[in-house]
């Protein structure tokens, strides 16, 4: 367990209300048509093969207008899996932060929201656009204020100081396959612990594999989703792992998407390994991999096993408390609950 940390800041629930107001405040000032033009053009840019050699996010324009439409789904896909990894870490606390790639900083409201406490918080990203406004919106949150944001080249140039906890969340599809595999590598040299979010499709699960996989060859172990460091079951080219979750829609989603419904679910894939010895950090026994189905009187659960198998498990009614639990599950979690009868 960690020594004692400083004064914690506000929960989880007061930092996501803080940064929603921030941003709908800066969307005050920006036309609504600018904007949706904005996230249009980014949207394609993100979904292309964007060169590391040209800046995304150009002007304030541009990064007021993503930040607004990106940073509370990133927010909420890395807040899911870093409560995975405090669920498996119970006791540990990073006491520092390095945000790999971090832009607008939506991975250090997460760590905030995660693990309430004032830490030293660095962010690197190359657009200095996105970092100036990172750290205007981080004036918000009393946790984050006094963090470094650091223009940097992320890629094969990369040198990172030791730190506690580094994340890297929707970063590694934007570079070379040499430098994808570099800063992952100096991830994995600098912290005892490595979290590594990339979006919920075929190739960004294949990227997280491949993170995965250097990060084991490193020395970490498998703090989540996987309840084992060896092999995934998965097929390659069959399936893919990932999760999902909820989002509230501001004004700018609807009026970028055309939406009608107040929330959208962000697809995620992720890994977090540590170098935590394993009685400080013990991944879920099992985890669920697709949405419970309830039927009547049983919920299957679809599981990733510790014995690198995926199976089908059913929980009834004559499970009792098990059962209730079952119902209450949701794709992504832990099974079983510690304690069920609760």
């Amino acid at each position: 367990m960690n020594p004692a940390v400083p004064a914690p800041a506000p929960d989880s629930a007061s930092a996501e209300e803080t940064l929603r107001t921030t941003l709908a405040r800066l969307l005050d000032g920006l036309p609504p048509r600018q904007a949706t033009t904005a996230v249009d053009r980014l949207i394609t840019s993100y979904r292309g093969n964007t060169p590391t050699h040209t800046p995304v996010l150009r002007d304030r324009a541009d990064v007021v207008a993503y930040a607004a439409y990106r940073m509370p789904a990133t927010f909420e896909a890395v807040r899911a899996a870093l409560r995975a990894l405090a669920r498996a870490a119970p006791d540990w606390t990073p006491r520092s932060h390095t945000d790999l790639g971090g832009g607008t900083g939506a991975a250090t409201w997460a760590t905030a929201a995660t693990w309430p406490a004032e830490r030293p918080v660095t962010v690197l990203d190359w657009a200095e656009p996105a970092l100036a406004l990172g750290r205007e919106i981080a004036a918000a949150h009393p946790a984050l204020k006094d963090a470094e944001w650091r223009r940097a080249r992320i890629g094969r140039a990369l040198t990172l100081d030791a730190t506690d906890l580094v994340t890297v969340s929707y970063v590694l599809g934007e570079l070379t396959d040499a430098d994808r595999a570099h800063v992952v590598d100096a991830a994995a040299a600098a912290a005892r612990t490595v979290v590594i979010v990339e979006p919920g499709t075929p190739d960004g699960y294949g990227r997280i594999i491949e993170a995965r996989d250097r990060l084991i060859a490193a020395g970490l172990r498998i703090a989540a989703p996987c309840p084992h460091s060896a092999r995934c079951p998965i097929v390659p080219g069959e399936d893919w792992c990932h999760f999902a979750a909820r989002v509230s829609r501001s004004s700018l989603h609807r009026q970028v998407k055309g939406g009608s419904l107040p929330y959208e679910d962000e697809k995620f894939a992720y890994v977090a390994a540590t170098r935590l010895p394993p009685e400080e950090a013990t991944p879920a026994p099992h985890r669920i991999v697709r949405r419970p189905q309830i039927r009547k009187g049983q919920v299957l659960l679809d599981l990733c096993d510790p014995d690198e198998e995926l199976r089908r498990g059913t929980v009834t009614k004559r499970h009792g408390p098990l059962y209730r639990a079952a119902r209450d599950a949701a794709w992504g979690d832990a099974w079983p609950p510690p304690h069920p009868e609760e």
